[in-house]
């Protein structure tokens, strides 16, 4: 029963060293996936939207705005303060408005990047499951350290998994006007 217990010790350790363990780089891999180049350009055309909106708006309280300006000497105290009560209703109406379009903006944008992580994880789990991993580690989350030597870096496998060229360039998506200018 020793001898067991004495073999069982001595083998455990041994057991640890035959278990693999592989790493990625989750940024490398999300910056050349079809799916975030995708979302970029769906967020890229989604602000641009809002913020078309916006410069709309902002034009429609500047015309009324001049025209009140411009009408202020000849009209009665009654057609005036109905006119400041429209454009005060409108200034507020843009004010709403830029909220709810950062609101909506960081909603899609959560909601696009969720989908992305969902394909990489699954991507990762089969790569993981196929090689027999134990672990798979994230450089890219801020791991303190992890053995290169030790652990075997699977991004480019990960990367193979979800179709993506070997040498592929990480996406640039080009930049997009702000929603509240």
């Amino acid at each position: 029963m020793k001898k067991l217990l004495v073999l069982l010790l001595i083998a455990a350790p041994m057991s640890l060293f035959a278990q693999k363990f592989g790493y990625i780089n989750s940024m490398e891999i999300v910056q050349v996936m079809p799916e975030y180049i995708k979302a970029q350009n769906d967020y890229q055309t989604l602000q641009k939207q809002y913020a078309d909106e916006y410069e709309r708006l902002g034009k429609q309280f500047e015309k009324e705005r001049m025209e009140y300006e411009q009408a202020k000497d000849s009209l009665p105290p009654a057609i005036l303060q109905r006119r400041e009560k429209g454009l005060q209703e409108l200034l507020n109406r843009i004010q709403q408005y830029e909220q709810e379009s950062v609101q909506n903006l960081q909603q899609a944008q959560a909601a696009k990047l969720g989908e992305v992580n969902q394909i990489l994880n699954k991507a990762i789990q089969a790569v993981g499951e196929a090689g027999g991993y134990v672990c798979v580690f994230d450089i890219a989350s801020g791991i303190p350290y992890i053995s290169k030597t030790l652990c075997e870096d699977l991004t480019e496998t990960v990367k193979t998994k979800l179709g993506i060229k070997k040498g592929a360039k990480p996406a640039t998506p080009a930049a997009a006007p702000a929603a509240n200018k």
